[in-house]
């Protein structure tokens, strides 16, 4: 349930928004009524995830902060950002999970945190392929932005 929704919640985060306003206009967010509903129920939602970033299980502590990390984006929720940059380090310190890593780490780049120190061989060469492989598709005709991590509810 944490996957879905951490996978729910990054679709619905501010980078996505920003490619949709990019691509279809400044009105995107209004004629997607429930993405913006989602994104309103954000605090809701944190609430209910933030309890298990105490968990017992690393699994279970991990699959909440990629699900808060996207959830922090609403103004209401950024005074849980520092919380969750702790949460981050011990995250990066402890796992080598390809996906939890890439996610928590953009957080934290996109809130400003300095992320060189963080990173490990594994996170710099994952990095390097991404840069390449987004080169490859830029040099492509036609205008290509990413997409879902699947079909979301909205």
């Amino acid at each position: 349930m944490l996957e879905w929704l951490s996978d729910t919640a990054y679709d619905a985060d501010d980078e996505r928004v920003a490619i949709g306003e990019r691509l279809y206009g400044a009105g995107f967010l209004h004629e997607h009524d429930e993405m913006r509903a989602f994104r309103d129920l954000r605090p809701a939602i944190f609430c209910a995830v933030h309890p298990l970033l105490r968990h017992e299980s690393a699994e279970v502590r991990d699959a909440a902060l990629v699900a808060a990390v996207p959830l922090a984006e609403h103004p209401l929720l950024a005074e849980h950002r520092g919380e969750l940059v702790g949460h981050a380090h011990r995250l990066l310190d402890t796992s080598s999970d390809r996906h939890n890593r890439d996610r928590v780490l953009d957080a934290l780049k996109a809130w400003g945190h300095e992320t060189s120190d963080l990173e490990n061989a594994a996170d710099i060469a994952a990095r390097e392929r991404y840069a390449r492989l987004m080169a490859e598709r830029a040099s492509l005709k036609g205008d290509w932005t990413g997409g879902c991590s699947e079909d979301p509810p909205f």
